[in-house]
């Protein structure tokens, strides 16, 4: 026989899928998965850019500084080689965009965390969401938080990939030894580009769920007719 207290967790639970045919079951679920998006997209990124060393009378050596998340670039030592045969020169990526990029990468994940729990909320105890108002007005507090969030985290990391971009450039990697380097080829940042989507994306989903959980709070409610007002037909 169950405990009083399984009695009591099973009856707590009721699964209903029911709010996600409504927005702010179904925004909540692509705020979820967007969420992912924009955090996977940017951790754990690796790439390399590329430059070509040219001596006289050699064949031409490739030189291909590594850079990734979180993207503390003095940290990515690279040769360049030498024509004289000397000590070769060991130099290092400029800048560090660690700041900007885990802020980003954090939020994300937060943000997943909220929505799995909030759409358990709202999937399994609906009843307990909607019979107070203490939970709707936590839940537009906190997604309002969270939209504010996404506007600086990803303003944030569309700059720092812009000096991202600009510190691997390389042009600007191979006009330190101009007299012997020619740019390669540039590196691929496609999923990083798609990180800053993401994330204004996010942006836009949770600004536009604060009006649909704006409308479970008490706040919002609907006109009470006067008493001795004029008569319906």
């Amino acid at each position: 026989m169950d405990s009083p207290q399984q009695q009591k967790t099973a009856a707590g639970f009721s699964l209903d899928l029911g709010p996600l045919k409504e927005p702010i079951g179904f925004i909540r679920l692509l705020e979820w998965f967007f969420a992912i998006f924009a955090f996977a997209t940017t951790g754990g990124f690796s790439g390399t850019t590329h430059f070509k060393v040219k001596c006289a009378g050699g064949a031409p050596q490739d030189v291909k500084p590594v850079f990734g998340y979180p993207f503390r670039l003095l940290a990515n030592p690279y040769i360049i080689p030498s024509c004289n045969g000397s000590v070769k020169n060991q130099t290092f990526l400029q800048g560090d965009y660690s700041s900007s990029a885990e802020f980003f990468v954090c939020i994300g994940v937060f943000a997943f965390l909220y929505c799995t729990a909030t759409l358990v909320l709202y999937l399994g105890f609906q009843y307990m969401y909607r019979q107070t108002t203490r939970g709707p007005i936590v839940d537009l507090l906190v997604t309002a938080a969270f939209a504010f969030l996404w506007l600086v985290s990803s303003s944030a990391w569309g700059k720092g990939l812009t000096d991202v971009k600009w510190a691997t450039n390389p042009e600007n990697l191979a006009s330190q030894c101009k007299a012997i380097c020619e740019p390669g080829e540039y590196p691929s940042l496609g999923r990083l580009n798609a990180s800053v989507i993401f994330g204004f994306l996010n942006l836009i989903l949770w600004a536009g769920n604060c009006w649909f959980i704006y409308k479970e709070t008490p706040f919002h409610k609907d006109p009470i007719p006067v008493e001795g007002g004029p008569a319906g037909p």
